[in-house]
């Protein structure tokens, strides 16, 4: 992901009745403002709270057409402008740490060799291989909790859940996996506030990771950097600063994805209490399809990635009826189009056993999310353990007192403060063990 720019208070600048976009009241509910925008203004020039200026796409069929449009590149240096130089778009302290050279900043052929690369570590055999470990780590990080009656489960689960199955996969070893999950923190902390404490993160992530990668060359491991380490593609090897890139950004973007993907659709079930309860009925009967289009429902509904990541225009091209200029920053809006009525039937309602759905949650094209089978699995494993083993969740407070992340990127909540019936002590379990 592109760390997002801080949503605040004051309104961006509105035209011919646009709706005020990127306020507080805008990150609660942003379908109203987007419904306006794909009726009146599809594709849509606005100022971003960072001050840049971008084009914003929302229909179904124009965002598809951007996302494998190879007119509009990931490289930021086809930007007109000079923000990224700035850091006003992409990640904060990305560039002074030498962690550029990623999937989310290239186009082809790099983006070719090294997504082939990296792919080798999510093929669905060893993402299905991974299921106990994410089933252990889920039923762990629920033990610590399911006595007390209480949670907030972004705290509890949402968050350290895909944090220490991605260390798990990158090799990270247990004892530093705190540290990581540090980090992480503070970019989510940070999310819609200053961008330094993210920068300073980054950076020591890099310089760990620096680290980490010279261990590895020495002790290969049945790892994910040890295989980027040994990686090669028709003789070419990743260098250290891309294996490190691609390292972090695996971790940076896959977890917090994975957070919101946990947290809003948790939330949007509680919501829906008729479809909360069709899939309980569903799970409790021992059936896994529900489950499975449900998790594409959810995100389509609500998703945890608002807008795609930056793209750049690198000739004068048309969209949506709009001229977009060499050099404009594009930003394809997902919730949006996955909110399309012409795409898709009754699209604000939700529905577990929705068929042809075909969303965007995780992108399309050439930049397809490479860890979206690895969240789907964390995704379904996490909200199936829950309403099996707390049937009787719900929230502790009102919708109205919940706070989103302000930001342009993810979507995501702060915090989903629980209660439930506590779960008696089982002798066996050891709520206490490391994870």
């Amino acid at each position: 992901m592109d760390h997002p720019s801080a949503a605040g208070p004051a309104t961006c600048p509105a035209a011919d009745g646009a709706p005020a976009l990127f306020t507080w009241e805008f990150a609660t509910d942003p379908y109203p403002a987007y419904a306006w925008l794909r009726e009146h203004s599809p594709v849509h020039r606005t100022e971003l709270p960072s001050g840049v200026e971008a084009w914003l796409v929302t229909r179904y069929e124009d965002a598809r057409q951007a996302l494998a449009d190879s007119r509009l590149s990931k490289n930021p240096a086809h930007h007109a402008g000079p923000a990224h130089a700035k850091g006003k778009t992409g990640i904060p302290g990305e560039r002074k740490a030498e962690l550029m050279t990623h999937l989310l900043n290239i186009d082809p052929p790099d983006h070719t060799r090294l997504r082939r690369l990296v792919s080798k570590a999510f093929t669905p055999r060893r993402v299905a291989g991974f299921a106990p470990r994410v089933q252990e780590l889920t039923d762990r990080l629920i033990d610590r909790f399911a006595e007390s009656g209480e949670a907030d489960l972004i705290h509890d689960l949402a968050f350290p859940l895909p944090i220490y199955a991605i260390c798990d996969l990158l090799g990270v070893p247990p004892e530093d996996q705190d540290d990581f999950r540090d980090w992480a923190g503070m970019m989510i902390r940070h999310g819609g506030g200053p961008r330094g404490g993210v920068a300073r993160s980054v950076k020591k992530m890099r310089g760990y990771l620096a680290e980490l990668i010279h261990r590895k060359r020495e002790e290969p491991g049945d790892d994910l950097i040890s295989g980027l380490i040994r990686a090669s593609d028709h003789g070419e090897h990743l260098t250290e600063n891309e294996a490190a890139a691609m390292a972090f950004i695996l971790l940076f973007a896959g977890f917090e994805t994975t957070v919101n993907l946990i947290g809003n659709g948790v939330y949007a079930l509680l919501r829906n209490p008729g479809e909360r309860e069709r899939l309980q009925r569903s799970l409790d009967a021992g059936e896994e399809e529900l489950l499975e289009t449900g998790i594409e429902e959810l995100l389509r509904y609500d998703g945890p990635v608002e807008l795609a990541t930056w793209r750049f225009a690198t000739e004068p091209l048309t969209l949506g009826g709009q001229s977009i200029e060499a050099g404009d920053p594009v930003l394809v809006v997902l919730a949006a189009a996955d909110r399309d009525p012409d795409r898709f039937p009754d699209p604000d309602t939700l529905d577990l056993a929705r068929r042809d759905n075909q969303h965007l949650g995780y992108g399309h094209g050439i930049h397809y999310c490479l860890g979206a089978p690895l969240a789907r699995l964390e995704g379904r494993t996490a909200l199936a353990t829950l309403l099996n083993r707390l049937p009787d969740l719900r929230l502790a407070v009102e919708p109205t007192d919940l706070r989103w992340r302000g930001g342009l990127i993810m979507r995501g909540l702060r915090t989903l403060p629980v209660q439930f019936t506590p779960e008696c002590a089982a002798p066996e379990t050891d709520a206490s063990s490391t994870l």
